[in-house]
């Protein structure tokens, strides 16, 4: 879903803003799609099967949907509660990963929650607020 959304509103920006935040929207979902290969790849190593299917996706995502943004402010705070729930999710895998001595989830969660705390914050700052 944050795939999708950031795929979204890259499309749809607009206003004065629109050169930096359509650059900016394809370099975070461009890293989505990174991410997403990633983690099916680990899924598929600890011996299970990654779900794939749209409405797999649908039915079971905590991030929520944003539809039809065109505004930057709007699209800006989509990524932010897009990404504050991934972190909670994160940080839910990494718990349980560390009681089941899965060095190689732990560490793949670890990096993206370093890398994803500090787009928030970026994030967070362009749009004047504080963390």
């Amino acid at each position: 879903m944050y795939y999708q959304n950031l795929r979204g509103i890259h499309w749809n920006i607009k206003g004065k803003r629109f050169f930096d935040l359509h650059v900016k929207f394809e370099e975070l979902y461009t890293d989505a799609n990174i991410k997403v290969d990633e983690i099916a790849e680990r899924i598929l190593t600890l011996g299970a099967t990654p779900l794939h299917a749209f409405d797999d996706y649908t039915n079971s995502a905590k991030v929520p949907v944003g539809k039809n943004i065109s505004e930057d402010v709007k699209a800006v705070q989509l990524i932010v509660d897009s990404l504050s729930e991934l972190l909670k999710i994160e940080r839910s895998i990494l718990e349980k990963s560390d009681d089941a001595d899965d060095e190689g989830t732990n560490s793949m969660m670890s990096d993206f929650i370093t890398e994803q705390e500090k787009t928030v914050w970026m994030m967070k700052a362009w749009l004047g607020e504080t963390v």
